[in-house]
């Protein structure tokens, strides 16, 4: 992480003397994510250069090696716990969403290789990337609670686990993704829009007062459901999600209890998701002439 003029000076501090929107606190300079390791930025940066190579000008031998680079370093360290997608603040854990996407970059590594004929340790790369499969099966799998859960040893479930299905980790009418689906409706789904986790019982994120919905939660949510071959349900939730949109039809990063945008804005993220699950649901929803 850096500052806009290239520096990497962003240690934080808080300004008490501060407050924010609606008084909300508390007000920070600088970033103490610029400390934390998120390992699941390389299976999205991978996977960005997948789609890039399959839909795009294609990737040149130099932007492979450099990738190639990336995926190595990831085969030599995706065991370590790290802060997660959410940047919590409860120390590092060994978070599912960060292994999965640990396996979305061996994965998507040995396509581009096999497609373009790239020098790789294919073998070893296939070694690692059936590790992080049967890992995540074993010890992410909680047998109680018939579901993926946060994090190794965790009682409790997390909007990311939304993309498992969605990166191709695992197929959507699995049973054992059927039964997270279901829990994490029963746990983080309020009415049609998602909470990113529990903030009471998963890792705490360092704030104090009422967490909302995540609005890129909310629209993989609408994906999965479509995918999982509910497309009339898909599509009212879907529709349902976008009247909370402002009236420029765009989203902050989270909705208030009331409906209010929170949080950054406008959250690019959230278009994305949104994006996404447009494409899926015109894709497959009946033509209705």
């Amino acid at each position: 992480m850096y500052t806009v003029d290239g520096s990497r000076n962003l240690d934080e501090i808080d300004l008490s003397h501060l407050e924010g929107y609606r008084q909300s606190r508390p007000v920070r300079v600088g970033n103490a994510a610029s400390r934390q390791l998120q390992l699941d930025i390389y299976g999205e940066l991978i996977d960005a250069m997948y789609l890039y190579d399959r839909h795009g000008s294609g990737l040149t031998f130099d932007s492979w090696s450099r990738i190639a680079h990336l995926i190595n370093w990831v085969a030599d360290h995706w065991q370590q716990p790290d802060d997660g997608i959410w940047e919590v603040r409860g120390g590092r854990k060994n978070f599912l969403f960060s292994r999965v996407m640990c396996w979305v970059a061996l994965d998507r590594g040995l396509r581009l290789a096999r497609k373009r004929s790239f020098p790789a340790p294919h073998a070893r790369w296939r070694a690692v990337r059936a590790a992080i499969h049967e890992e995540i099966h074993t010890r992410f799998w909680d047998p109680e609670l018939q579901c993926f859960v946060q994090y190794q040893g965790a009682k409790t479930v997390d909007a990311s686990s939304l993309l498992m299905p969605l990166v191709r980790f695992i197929p959507p009418n699995d049973p054992r993704w059927f039964f997270t689906l279901r829990r994490i409706e029963q746990v983080l789904v309020a009415d049609s829009l998602v909470f990113r986790y529990d903030p009471d019982t998963a890792a705490p994120d360092g704030l104090q007062g009422e967490e909302g919905t995540f609005s890129m939660c909310s629209f993989w949510y609408v994906e999965c459901i479509a995918r999982a071959g509910d497309l009339q349900k898909a599509r009212f939730l879907f529709e349902k999600a976008l009247t909370y949109a402002n009236h420029l039809g765009l989203y902050s990063e989270q909705l208030s209890p009331r409906g209010e945008q929170l949080g950054n804005f406008p959250q690019a993220f959230t278009h994305l998701a949104l994006i996404s699950a447009a494409r899926y649901l015109d894709r497959h929803l009946p033509d209705p002439a």
